[in-house]
């Protein structure tokens, strides 16, 4: 008797980084969101395709990115949610 099983990884929660302006830049949200030390270090990361929005790789450092879009690197997901009005 065969058992088919489905395995499926586990992906961890995103983190969600709240935005106060309609848009932001994808290096300066790397930045943000503390997954990079520097710009010069999300210039590299983005240029070597290591970097993806909304599940594509994004070479672009300017890509804008809007409550809604998520952000991957190195495994790590970071969301763009709109912060709260105060």
């Amino acid at each position: 008797m065969r058992v088919k099983v489905r395995a499926r990884l586990r992906r961890p929660p995103a983190e969600e980084i709240p935005i106060a302006t309609e848009f932001i830049k994808l290096d300066s949200f790397l930045k943000l969101a503390n997954a990079v030390e520097s710009g010069g270090m999300a210039k590299t990361l983005i240029a070597g395709e290591a970097v993806k929005v909304n599940g594509q790789v994004c070479t672009q450092r300017g890509k804008k990115l809007r409550p809604g879009d998520s952000v991957e690197l190195e495994g790590q997901v970071f969301r763009v949610t709109e912060a709260p009005c105060i």
